[in-house]
């Protein structure tokens, strides 16, 4: 017999109630239970970076964090980062501009580590920014174009004085 455990979690702003064997990834729950299908699984060992979402502003591996680690938890995922319009934010259009998406799936972690810093620092310099994203794997070794977008996403915010 297995045992469940009920757990709240706030997606994106939503509150969810959802029952969760305690074994439960937090990826798994986000895309299997909530349909949040944008959060990637990877490697299944934290390694790659693919599964990595805020957790109370946090970058967090889904794939190493229980679900009911995360109960009352805020937890952003990549769909969370659009416009209100639903159109693409700053840092996804300037992925999309510099060819920084690649094959699309490590990207959502990415911006997800990249969002993160960009709330802690604005406008970092290059280097923080290829160290932000280090722990993250692209297979298609396509780090340059996205550090590109991460640049050019800096000195807007510096231009502009967010």
């Amino acid at each position: 017999m297995t045992s469940t455990e009920a757990v709240t979690l706030s997606v994106n702003g939503q509150q969810h109630s959802i029952t969760v064997e305690p074994r439960t990834l937090l990826a798994d729950a986000l895309r299997g239970q909530l349909g949040s299908k944008g959060t990637h699984i990877g490697c299944e060992h934290g390694v790659c970076g693919a599964c990595t979402v805020l957790v109370d502003g946090h970058p967090v591996r889904s794939c190493l964090t229980f679900a009911v680690q995360a109960e009352g938890s805020e937890i952003e995922t990549v769909e969370s980062l659009g416009e209100p319009d639903g159109g693409l934010n700053s840092l996804q259009r300037g992925f999309q501009r510099h060819h920084g998406l690649q094959c699309g799936f490590c990207t959502p972690g990415i911006l997800m580590s990249l969002t993160q810093l960009f709330r802690e620092d604005p406008s970092p310099d290059e280097e923080r920014i290829r160290d932000q994203i280090q722990g993250h794997i692209c297979r298609c070794t396509g780090y340059q174009q996205m550090v590109e977008a991460a640049v050019e996403e800096s000195e807007t915010n510096a231009k502009e004085g967010r």
